[in-house]
């Protein structure tokens, strides 16, 4: 039985896991949309169902979701993309994976494995998890020969190296922000959301090292219109997010037809 799809909304993040509080519009609270108006937030976002719960009735209604509201993506774990592929053929929003995802540390070549078998099933951008480990210890040249792997796989397909930000310190994010570059990737995405939230202050950072060499995806607590509206004025390109749909109702725009 597949778990209500109320109760898988932001269930890709851990809230006990997140280390910053929430993305506030100002020191006292206040939030004028208006200055937001000009940012269309639709073809940003990136639909996500990644509770380790979501079956096949949530892969059904994340789809309709993503065509009806003409999202980027629906993003899905590995088992669900056959059929997120299938539902979404001919339409807009395009299936993004992730690989490796959460932690990024496995043997061998199990992550190009996991990454080709989602483009061979019709995953059309991959979102790939970095080995933090190979990273703290200096050996870019791993994460480096991983990715590049990958990315040459994908051929053209949209790669994003997942950094999860909080966990690095300012020279490892220098480095891997150069290592992801070098090998090949598209996106930045800033964490997998089961450690820490994604603050506007991290997108701007990401933004000043990446000096539009790739896009941004911002990712992780986006609970709110505020905090998205405020991560794509900071330099977000895409927005990883269950509450899509909300965000869209809140501003008026309803059912697309």
């Amino acid at each position: 039985m597949d778990a209500p799809s109320d109760l898988l909304r932001d269930r890709d993040v851990d809230p006990g896991d997140r280390d910053e509080p929430p993305i506030q519009p100002d020191a006292i609270g206040f939030f004028d949309e208006r200055a937001y108006e000009h940012i269309d937030l639709a073809p940003m976002i990136e639909h996500a169902l990644l509770h380790p719960a979501a079956g096949p009735a949530q892969v059904v209604q994340w789809c309709a979701e993503a065509d009806r509201y003409r999202f980027a993506t629906v993003c899905v774990t590995p088992a669900l993309v056959p059929q997120a592929v299938e539902l979404l053929h001919g339409k807009g929003p395009a299936v993004c994976a992730v690989v490796g995802y959460p932690l990024g540390a496995t043997l061998g070549d199990s992550k190009t494995h996991e990454a080709m078998r989602c483009l061979e099933a019709g995953a059309r951008e991959l979102d790939v998890m970095l080995n933090l480990g190979w990273l703290k210890n200096g050996e870019g040249d791993r994460v480096h020969r991983e990715l590049a792997e990958i990315c040459e796989m994908a051929d053209g397909e949209g790669v994003k190296a997942i950094l999860e930000m909080g966990m690095l310190t300012p020279a490892e994010l220098e480095l891997a922000v150069e290592v992801c570059l070098d090998a090949g990737v598209q996106f930045f995405k800033t964490h997998t959301g089961w450690n820490g939230g994604v603050t506007v202050a991290q997108v701007q950072l990401l933004g000043d090292l990446v000096r539009q060499r790739a896009g941004i995806k911002a990712a992780g607590g986006i609970q709110t219109l505020e905090a998205a509206l405020m991560l794509a004025a900071a330099g977000a390109t895409r927005l990883g997010t269950s509450r899509g749909v909300m965000f869209l109702q809140q501003r008026g725009q309803g059912r697309m037809p």
